[in-house]
């Protein structure tokens, strides 16, 4: 019996035996044998009536854009294959952000303060060799789900929303004025077979059925592994760490860590990015690797702890992302359309992040019947600062024939790191939260390059040059979309005297500018 399954098989209902599922998942994405799903068909005629404006399907994020929308007056219904509920394990999020859902109205103060079960100060980054960096208010508030999904829950079936839960999604119909969702045992039950909207939002997740079939089995550019636990036992938990490493390449890959302060114990993450090579090892041999590293990484004996849940799981990324849907009337959010950078590995932060962008934009889209293709893809727009990031996980990752020196990843890390300290917070802790600006990474590479350009040219052949090629486009977008959106701006008055359709584009191209370039940080 490996460490893994004897630790896993103690913790309530065994997740070991999830464990392995998960890893069976992830070796027929490796050997891209999973099967693609054929569920969306397109038909000519038009449905003679429509039941909802919205079907949203998967409702753990989902309920976000769900509450807007139906708050805003739209019928709306939500679809989820189980029952709508969150997970123990808490959400790890900026307090800044949480902000938007007292600006939507979707939670009072007291409801937000109850939402709120963790917070911490400071939290680190730590590197080898190295004085570690740390900072204050950056994801140091653990947000409770099932508490926040149980009130937007009730906030949304309060203001007329439809929730079916225990609905698998099997399938749908385009038509030229709406979407037939078809063949779900909940609803054939109910003794409808059909329900009919204006608009179908995918929520499902990266392994969405409706992502897969528009991204036609194309295995993804690259993917993050991630295993944890939750336990208690830990002298020491009043800190956490947003970014740690203390060893070399291990397996051709290198090893991060996380730790969070939970309500119930402490959190700790081993995490690492790759690609989808057959030959990676498996989520379980990570886990083994988790285990027999911790009692270095917290400075504590295995024995010494007792454990509550065990995480895990692997993220795919796309560099082309965010996923425009290749038909009309159909819009991918959250996790689905892949608009998390590629260096994190949650969607609750990006879903959080642009919450208010997506429902001005969804209804906007629904208002002026903006629903074709191509107008719902401005919805999730190109956007620069997303992509730069793809070179930064480049960097921290190593091909598995690739031969680099085992220290190079960490000692690039502690460079950029300590010269984004020493430029200050204005430059560190936004991109600690996912958010780069042009000015911040001009001046982060150029103080890199100045201090240590023996960095730089070990880094060019790790990444490739056309990688390096395709990295400079996007940063000089980048500076091009900062120039554009204040240009845009002091064009408003002028476009809100068009009609509400050109609005539509005028506004999505802002939106684009604005979060493409990270102004939308404050």
């Amino acid at each position: 019996m490996s460490l893994t399954e004897e630790i896993l098989s103690q913790i309530h209902g065994n997740p070991f035996k999830s464990l392995q599922k998960v890893d069976e998942l992830w070796t027929e994405l490796k050997n891209n044998t999973l099967p693609l799903p054929h569920t969306i068909k397109q038909d000519d005629q038009s449905l003679e009536s429509l039941d909802y404006d919205v079907v949203i399907c998967g409702g753990t994020l989902g309920i976000l854009i769900g509450a807007t929308l139906v708050m805003k007056g739209w019928r709306v219904a939500l679809i989820e294959r189980g029952k709508l509920q969150g997970r123990e394990q808490e959400w790890n999020i900026s307090r800044k952000e949480l902000e938007v859902f007292i600006e939507l109205n979707l939670l009072s103060e007291v409801e937000l303060k109850t939402a709120i079960s963790t917070e911490y100060n400071p939290a680190r980054l730590s590197f080898p060799n190295s004085d570690d960096i740390w900072v204050k208010n950056v994801l140091n508030i653990g947000v409770d789900p099932v508490y926040l999904l149980e009130t937007l829950k009730t906030k949304f079936l309060e203001a007329g929303g439809i929730l079916l839960e225990n609905t698998a999604y099997q399938g749908s119909i385009i038509h030229p004025n709406g979407v037939e969702i078809v063949n779900s045992s909940h609803l054939v039950a109910e003794g409808s077979e059909t329900i009919k909207t204006r608009l179908l939002i995918d929520a499902m997740g990266h392994f969405s059925p409706l992502v897969r079939q528009a991204r036609q089995g194309k295995k993804p550019d690259a993917v993050c592994l991630v295993v944890g636990t939750c336990a208690t036992g830990y002298p020491n938990n009043q800190t956490g760490d947003i970014f740690a490493s203390f060893t070399p390449l291990k397996n051709q890959c290198q090893y991060f860590w996380e730790a969070f302060p939970a309500r119930d114990g402490r959190t700790t993450y081993l995490f690492t990015y790759l690609d989808a090579n057959p030959q990676r090892f498996s989520l379980e041999s990570l886990f083994e690797d988790y285990f027999k590293l911790l009692p270095e990484y917290q400075q504590i004996e295995l024995n010494q702890l007792t454990f509550k849940r065990a995480l895990f799981g692997f993220f795919p990324c796309y560099k082309d992302s965010p996923l425009k849907m290749p038909w009309n009337r159909v819009l991918a959010v959250g996790d689905s359309s892949g608009n998390q950078s590629p260096l994190s590995f949650g969607g609750f932060g990006a879903m959080v992040r642009h919450l208010q962008r997506l429902t001005d934009g969804i209804d906007h889209a629904l208002t002026t019947d903006q629903l074709s293709q191509n107008a719902l893809s401005l919805l999730q727009p190109y956007q620069p600062s997303l992509s730069v990031t793809w070179l930064f996980q480049r960097s921290m990752s190593v091909g598995i024939q690739q031969t680099i020196n085992p220290e190079q990843i960490n000692q690039l890390l502690t460079t950029v790191f300590q010269g984004m300290e020493q430029l200050g917070e204005p430059i560190l802790k936004p991109f600690l939260q996912d958010v780069v600006q042009f000015s911040a990474l001009t001046k982060t590479l150029s103080k890199t390059a100045m201090t240590h350009p023996d960095l730089i040219f070990k880094i060019i052949p790790q990444v490739g040059l056309m990688s390096l090629i395709d990295w400079t486009i996007h940063y000089w977008n980048l500076g091009l979309y900062t120039g554009l959106y204040p240009l845009g701006k002091t064009l408003e008055p002028m476009f809100k005297k068009l009609p509400l359709s050109s609005q539509y584009y005028y506004y999505r191209w802002l939106e684009a500018w604005k979060y493409g370039s990270g102004q939308d940080y404050e």
